[in-house]
């Protein structure tokens, strides 16, 4: 990671632009120029109107090349083993770009759109996320990567012996397993979440885990008070507000400090922000 910080942009959208597909691609494409690390979606139940986060993250994915592409999931109500294909899909649409903040729904009126149960305190929901965010890992590893045989020939199409029942049970779920998608690229696309259970943790304290820390900001922050943060122990910023502020008046600030790229290095989200493809857990 060195002296450079990572930057990431938190995308919004309101009204009519809300709902277009060009708009969403051309903020993607302003935050790509600019060489951020990752944008992420915004979703929610309730709350202003809006486009699914990961469908819309999919669609943009083929238009973009390099930038990260992380789409929030409510993760209270729904269940893993959907999140975890349709994230794997969005790594494999994307090249290796995929990540996913999972998010919780505390509000009563969110449950009713279920009708399945009520929810229980916030520090419940995130002990079940928590639980989800496992499962999504092993979902993922129960491919091996060299699972697939794609024989003509024969008709195979895969290596059963490489794949694996995750055999998860806990309070909240239980999952057989093998995912029905194979290894994404990644290995595990990046999970970012408020709480310490992911790759990436959105905090206002740099020691809240030894995870990336990456702190929520607006786009008018002086780049001293960035810098400063940093050199608490910040990872990156999420910003949030006038995107063209962001990548025309504090990247290049950032810049010409030396604090941020000029080019992205690697192909991957994983590979901007120096982490490691993990292995798998059941080899």
């Amino acid at each position: 990671m060195g002296t450079r910080l990572h930057l990431a942009a938190a995308l919004h959208a309101t009204g009519e632009e809300a709902f277009t597909a060009r708009h969403w691609a051309e903020l993607v494409r302003e935050a790509e120029e600019a060489k951020l690390d990752f944008v992420t979606f915004g979703d929610s139940l309730g709350g202003e109107p809006g486009l699914d986060a990961v469908l819309t993250a999919a669609r943009i994915a083929p238009l973009s090349t390099r930038i990260g592409l992380v789409p929030a999931a409510v993760v209270t109500h729904t269940e893993p083993f959907h999140v975890s294909k349709a994230i794997a899909t969005l790594d494999y649409v994307s090249k290796g770009r995929a990540g996913v903040q999972l998010i919780v729904a505390p509000d009563p009126a969110d449950a009713r759109h279920f009708g399945r149960r009520s929810v229980g305190g916030e520090a419940e929901l995130w002990e079940e996320a928590a639980d989800y965010a496992e499962v999504l890992r092993r979902l993922w590893d129960s491919w091996e990567d060299d699972a697939e045989i794609r024989d003509v020939a024969t008709g195979r199409f895969v290596d059963r012996e490489k794949l694996h029942y995750i055999d998860f049970e806990g309070r909240w779920f239980k999952v057989r397993g093998p995912s029905i998608t194979p290894r994404p690229p990644q290995g595990h696309p990046l999970i970012a979440a408020s709480e310490p259970l992911g790759d990436i943790v959105f905090a206002d304290e740099a020691s809240a885990s030894d995870r990336l820390v990456f702190r929520d900001v607006d786009a008018s922050t002086p780049v001293d008070h960035l810098i400063a943060w940093h050199d608490e122990g910040f990872a990156g910023f999420r910003l949030h507000g006038d995107l063209r502020r962001i990548t025309r008046e504090l990247v290049p600030e950032l810049r010409r400090r030396g604090l941020f790229r000029t080019e992205y290095e690697h192909t991957t989200l994983r590979g901007h922000l120096g982490l490691a493809r993990p292995a798998n857990q059941f080899v």
